[in-house]
């Protein structure tokens, strides 16, 4: 087994799932992986069900029924990673908007520099964001802004979904209290690690827009975030964080 497990959170993701399996097991470090899939009706978890023949021991799937959040979805990965001996655990999205090279960049961050959690980072160095509309790069751009001056976070991309967390943060920070369940989710966690005392570091990245399957990115997910960030703050006031050992 790896010490190293990354998560691959799927909804009907066919077109990618197998590069994507392929390129992660590719890599000259030995990462294990775990998708966790909803239900997709494509035959996602199918397919990952006839490559576990050829990467046995290394490939996992975790099927859940229906569609139930991302944040949902990763925090069934934390479990599931917690109940085993990995030492660091990874989010990845499934469509190579995140490239699947980085993770050696983003497990360098943890196991050599120091860092409790890396972020995969698309705005610590400008914006490095390729096939976006305009108008979705500013959304996403701003949106991290406006999260930052709420939360004190210091994070310029508060809403990235490209990480590695060291074990000890998913034990320290109550992963029963983290509520959100789609794109504030992210934020959620990054908040919480910062006020556990957790050391983050952002590593810079290139986020290429996926070019097979659909998004599921919506405006409710948007609207999510925007006031679920006011009650993250205002929730904080009152809440006694764990601190890191």
């Amino acid at each position: 087994m790896s010490d190293s497990l990354v998560l691959i959170p799927t909804y009907n993701e066919k077109e990618n799932i197998e590069n994507i399996i392929r390129a992660v097991f590719g890599l000259e470090h030995d990462f294990d992986i775990l998708v966790i899939d909803d239900g997709s009706p494509d035959g996602t978890a199918s397919i990952v069900k006839c490559l576990q023949g050829e990467f046995s021991n290394r490939l996992h799937l975790l099927e859940r029924s229906g569609k139930q959040g991302l944040g949902r979805a990763y925090l069934a990965g934390f479990d599931w990673a917690l109940q085993r001996e990995y030492g660091y655990v990874f989010e990845m999205d499934a469509d190579f908007s995140h490239n699947p090279k980085d993770l050696l960049r983003l497990y360098k961050a943890c196991a050599e520099e120091g860092a409790d959690v890396a972020i995969g980072s698309r705005y610590v160095s400008g914006v490095n964001v390729v096939n976006w509309p305009m108008g979705r790069v500013l959304m996403s751009y701003f949106a991290s802004k406006y999260v930052r001056i709420v939360t004190g976070l210091p994070v310029a991309d508060t809403t990235a979904g490209f990480k590695c967390y060291r074990r000890q943060v998913l034990e320290t920070i109550e992963l029963d209290k983290i509520k959100f369940v789609g794109y504030a989710f992210q934020i959620e966690m990054k908040f919480t690690a910062y006020k556990c005392g957790f050391t983050i570091k952002e590593v810079p990245i290139i986020f290429i827009n996926r070019e097979l399957g659909t998004s599921k990115m919506s405006g409710g997910i948007f609207g999510e975030a925007f006031l679920g960030v006011l009650r993250l703050k205002w929730q904080s006031l009152f809440r006694k964080y764990p601190q890191k050992s």
